[in-house]
């Protein structure tokens, strides 16, 4: 009994939340280096996550807690030319929803002083624990509005992370019930879901899925210049004998072969019933 109440109540992740709470509403009175410090935890999931006994008692590692993907945007999929990637899937899930919230910053882009992208884009959260999200953090918002924001976000070119994020719950402090969900527009910069990239494959596997049917390659059209490699959150690909090369633990987020000038990097749908299929593979980890 004490290991599930322990395994719920997950004290890292609880204490990285008390961090990120401390920080929103503060980030211009705490000095640099306390705000950083105050992420030191966040940004170190990873370590804990490679110790087996730990990250089996801990909820944000546990894959019936944690199912979302990066949805890439449709910039030159093949195969994706009648499909409007990712604002159909995101649109079809603001539709199902209940209830929408809006914070009202990013509070990792804050925090690292984000100079790509703006700050006041931040997080929207739909399902009946929106309306558990800290009042002076957000508003609530009506679908039209929630749909706004969603294209205003991949206007900017970031990437949305959708899906059920236990870490979110956690840190804002919400008891998960399964009744959350978070569409995040992340940056490659400042985005905290860079601590799974030290972890095994296939634990990554577990958490964060890349879309169905959806697969990159990269062509011999590499030049080997770097900056694909610059622009992948997760360090998933490498520089090997001039040429870039792809690590398991890729998302297929799209931010390589959009920042790729050579046109080197292809990303291909395969699959029709794309927005069918992730809408149900979410919707069947959290109620909305």
């Amino acid at each position: 009994m004490l290991i599930k109440i322990i395994r719920e109540f997950d004290i890292f992740t609880f204490l990285s939340g008390l961090a990120m709470q401390r920080l929103y509403g503060r980030d211009k009175k705490l000095p640099k280096f306390v705000r950083r410090a105050l992420l030191f935890g966040p940004e170190h999931f990873a370590v804990l996550g490679r110790i087996g006994f730990l990250r089996k008692r801990m909820a944000v590692f546990d894959p019936a807690k944690s199912n979302f993907s990066m949805i890439p945007i449709n910039q030159d999929i093949e195969g994706a030319e009648d499909q409007a990637l990712p604002i159909e899937i995101i649109d079809a899930l603001i539709d199902r929803s209940s209830h929408r919230a809006i914070l009202s910053k990013c509070v990792c882009r804050v925090n690292y002083d984000c100079q790509k992208y703006p700050d006041d884009h931040a997080c929207l959260f739909l399902g009946e624990s929106a309306l558990d999200t800290p009042k002076k953090w957000r508003r609530i918002v009506s679908k039209d509005e929630a749909k706004a924001h969603a294209r205003k976000g991949v206007g900017f070119g970031l990437v949305p992370m959708v899906g059920k994020i236990r870490f979110d719950s956690d840190t804002l402090g919400i008891q998960d019930r399964g009744k959350l969900m978070t569409i995040c527009f992340c940056c490659e910069c400042c985005c905290l879901s860079r601590f799974l990239a030290p972890l095994p494959p296939e634990l990554v596997d577990s958490l964060q899925h890349p879309v169905e049917g959806i697969s990159i390659e990269i062509t011999e059209d590499c030049i080997g210049c770097g900056e694909c490699v610059d622009v992948c959150y997760l360090n998933a690909l490498e520089i090997v004998d001039g040429k870039v090369h792809r690590k398991d633990i890729c998302r297929v987020c799209g931010r390589c072969a959009a920042t790729c000038k050579q046109k080197a990097i292809k990303i291909r749908l395969d699959n029709p019933n794309v927005v069918e299929d992730v809408v149900a593979r979410l919707l069947s980890v959290v109620t909305i």
